[in-house]
């Protein structure tokens, strides 16, 4: 299904997810937890793992590779005393190597092209930490596409919470039913849903290691210039 047949022409706003969903920057947070984890004394997890484990800001990240696992008791039950100075360490880490190794996926700068070409306001929604997004976005120079940018600490919530979203479509003053959420990972998903709006979803992004088709997305695409 291409966006014509969901929208009846073209949405007049689309909100990407940035990880997993415009760039692969699995590489680099891979190196960053290792590197954090070498530095408490632990084995590196390796870029599988980190793969599996992201999607859900950086604390969540971290926690996670702390337990060496997705289960959310193992996770839960770390005290703060615990993630709090590796979640430190990572930032350090994560300052040194963000950009480094990630790249946009195939298509993406044509596909915002051509939505930026016929008229749609663009925007990121990411959970990543505003430390972070706009540096990145910068190096691959993706950043002039964008009208807004809104990072996991933005606001005190994060997706899939759809605040987020709904904050990004404020500021275009685009109501979410004619707004399209383009994302990778459940929590792309139930945002969208929550806040009104359709959803298509990447299949080749972050989802911890499930499939994304499952997830109830309008559309799924193994790339975006599959919906023009």
């Amino acid at each position: 299904m291409s966006l014509p047949a969901l929208f009846g022409d073209l949405p007049s706003a689309v909100l990407f997810d940035l990880d997993g969903t415009l760039v692969d920057s699995a590489p680099d947070l891979a190196q960053a937890i290792d590197d954090m984890l070498r530095a408490l004394g632990r084995a590196p997890a390796g870029e599988e793992l980190v793969r599996s484990w992201v999607g859900n800001g950086a604390t969540m990240l971290v926690k996670r590779a702390l337990a060496g696992t997705m289960d959310a008791d193992a996770v839960n039950a770390l005290e703060e005393a615990v993630w709090r100075p590796a979640l430190d360490k990572f930032f350090e880490a994560y300052h040194l190597v963000n950009g480094r190794r990630t790249v946009p996926y195939p298509g993406i700068e044509s596909f915002l092209q051509t939505l930026h070409e016929r008229g749609c306001r663009l925007g990121v929604v990411t959970n990543k930490p505003a430390a972070f997004t706009g540096p990145l976005l910068d190096s691959l120079g993706l950043t002039h596409w964008f009208d807004v940018v809104v990072s996991g600490d933005t606001l005190p919530v994060k997706k899939p919470d759809p605040a987020p979203l709904l904050h990004a479509l404020a500021r275009l003053d685009v109501p979410p039913a004619v707004a399209l959420m383009v994302g990778d990972s459940i929590n792309d998903v139930e945002a969208a849903h929550a806040a009104g709006m359709p959803v298509v979803a990447v299949s080749y992004g972050y989802n911890h290691g499930h499939d994304i088709s499952t997830a109830g997305a309008d559309i799924v695409v193994d790339s975006l210039m599959d919906l023009l």
